[in-house]
């Protein structure tokens, strides 16, 4: 293809790549605004009312995120506020118009990156589409907020590879916006680290405008929070590394789970080693390998199998395997044919020929092949989770979450507690319907933790009574509605807190069966008062209260 016809076929290339675009926008934001918000999400909504309402963070509502993003949970409360509408009606379009402005703003950085990014509403497209598509139903977790807040950043790195300034403004800004997204999961620092590496690697220096901004940035969000949230790094920490182990998998597990994510990491590096010395972009790819194995680094390190821990690693991963087949493609229809000819001429003009040129003649079709089926196999996989959520939004009656709430409105509760280490049991059930929640957890993690560490460390107990704390805070909340998980093999918490706790057992004996489907039990708190002489008694010294 000649560069006249590439310059005609831009403008029918941008609308059908926009239209693309649009319609994967319809889709994800129809499947986010009718199927049920998404727990953690919903749970962060609740810490950040209940902060608002004066409750203290850490404390009153135990959580073991960094406030970050409970500070960002509170502009789509506010907002929703303001128009009197359900806070997911602003909060998941929220989090798609940040994750398509950092797009944006991606594809306007990429245009001084050669050619291949001269269109820019193509390029907007790709990632916009990537972004929006691998997350699924997990559209808006701190990962993918995470992961759009990085892009520009490794751009501008890359730039810099490539022995360009960029301007102070855009590293600033990028630097900054990238400590954002590294304060919603402080380990992904150890990106910030293997990026420098590769920069001291090609004699590029640390102290450039962009890591500095993003080095002070960091530094002013820890001195913030150890001035607004000091129960963070006093409590939530430490609780987090003494319990939160209980939810880890095996590295054996992780590692099959993750295996076609580092199949296609691994074949990235491979591409980009095989043409690192021939494509323009090979700074760029580079990038975006470091990123992506760092990444899966992180998620190991964490331990837990959570699709959404391989957002950053997963959508990096794919856009460099896009970046590395557009780049060859453009050379097969564009720069091969200028090459052969310039070739051509210099033969007739009896000069030397470049080797190097002469080395990109060969188009690696195999590769071209590999990372196609790659892209499209995590394609596949990232549209049967959209098409679960996608069910749940053209019947959400049929949803274990609706069931519930549809059975706490008939019974008239106004008080609620699940057992379980399901999260959704409790959130969004309790966002939607108001009622009050029974406990300062989000689910029974932290109980699971204290019993997973007893096993090696019997004073657990003591440093760490959640046994205490789950049944202060049930007698204190009085639930009216009590729904215990029965699912396969997990942990009868009722039966375990009416063992070790005796004021649970009396105050669980008042508690009788309703219903049951899904593999859940629910029950109703009989007659009688909520409060009990002994409870005073049995509440362990400074708890809280509860809710």
């Amino acid at each position: 293809m000649s560069p006249v016809q590439t310059r005609a076929f831009r403008p029918s290339m941008s609308v059908l790549s926009m239209l693309a675009l649009l319609t994967v926008l319809a889709v994800v934001l129809f499947a986010a605004l009718r199927s049920p918000l998404k727990d953690d999400i919903a749970w962060l909504l609740y810490v950040a009312r209940r902060w608002m309402a004066g409750r203290e963070l850490y404390v009153d509502l135990v959580e073991i995120n960094p406030p970050m993003i409970v500070w960002i949970s509170v502009i789509p409360l506010t907002v929703s506020r303001w128009l009197n509408i359900s806070p997911q009606y602003v909060a998941m379009p929220g989090f798609v118009a940040v994750v398509l402005a950092c797009s944006w703003w991606s594809a306007c950085l990429l245009r001084t990156q050669g050619a291949l990014f001269a269109a820019r509403a193509p390029v907007f497209a790709v990632i916009g589409s990537v972004l929006l598509i691998i997350p699924a139903a997990d559209l808006g977790q701190r990962e993918h907020l995470l992961v759009a807040a990085f892009l520009p950043y490794l751009i501008l790195f890359a730039r810099t590879l490539d022995g360009t300034r960029p301007s102070a403004a855009a590293s600033i800004a990028a630097g900054v916006l990238a400590s954002l997204g590294c304060a919603l999961k402080p380990q992904y620092g150890l990106a910030f680290a293997a990026l420098e590496l590769v920069a001291l690697r090609h004699r590029v220096w640390p102290w450039r405008m962009a890591p500095f901004a993003a080095g002070i940035a960091l530094a002013g969000y820890i001195a913030l929070v150890a001035f607004l949230c000091p129960a963070y790094l006093r409590r939530a920490v430490p609780l987090a590394l003494a319990l939160y182990g209980a939810t880890d998998v095996s590295f054996r597990a992780l590692l099959t789970d993750s295996a076609p994510l580092l199949a296609a990491e691994a074949l990235a590096l491979v591409l980009w080693w095989r043409h690192r010395h021939d494509l323009p972009q090979r700074h760029l790819l580079l990038t975006g390998v470091v990123f992506a194995i760092t990444s899966s680094v992180i998620c190991f390190i964490d331990g837990k199998d959570w699709f959404y821990h391989r957002l950053p690693a997963t959508v990096v991963t794919v856009l460099v395997l896009i970046l590395w087949s557009a780049a060859i493609i453009r050379h097969r229809l564009i720069d091969r044919p200028l090459i052969d000819r310039s070739l051509d001429n210099r033969s007739l003009d009896n000069r030397p020929l470049d080797n190097r040129s002469l080395g990109m003649s060969r188009i690696p079709r195999r590769g071209l092949a590999v990372a196609g089926i790659a892209v499209a196999l995590f394609g596949v996989s990232a549209m049967q989770r959209l098409g679960s959520e996608m069910r749940e939004a053209v019947e959400p009656g049929q949803t274990t979450v609706t069931r519930l709430e549809q059975l706490i409105r008939k019974e008239q509760a106004r008080t609620y507690i699940a057992f379980s280490e399901w999260i959704a049991l409790g959130f969004p059930v309790v966002n939607n319907t108001g009622v009050a929640w029974a406990s300062r957890f989000d689910s029974m993690w932290a109980l699971k933790g204290e019993l997973w560490r007893a096993r090696f460390d019997p004073t657990t107990a003591k440093e760490w009574p959640v046994a205490r704390w789950v049944t202060h805070d049930f007698i204190a909340g009085c639930p009216d509605i009590a729904v215990v998980d029965t699912r396969g093999e997990g942990t009868n918490y009722v039966k375990v807190l009416s063992a070790s706790e005796p004021a649970f057992a009396r105050a669980w004996s008042r508690y009788r069966q309703i219903a049951a489907f899904d593999g859940l039990t629910i029950y109703r708190r009989g007659k009688g008062g909520c409060v009990d002489p002994w409870v005073a008694a049995e509440a362990p010294v400074g708890a809280p209260a509860a809710r």
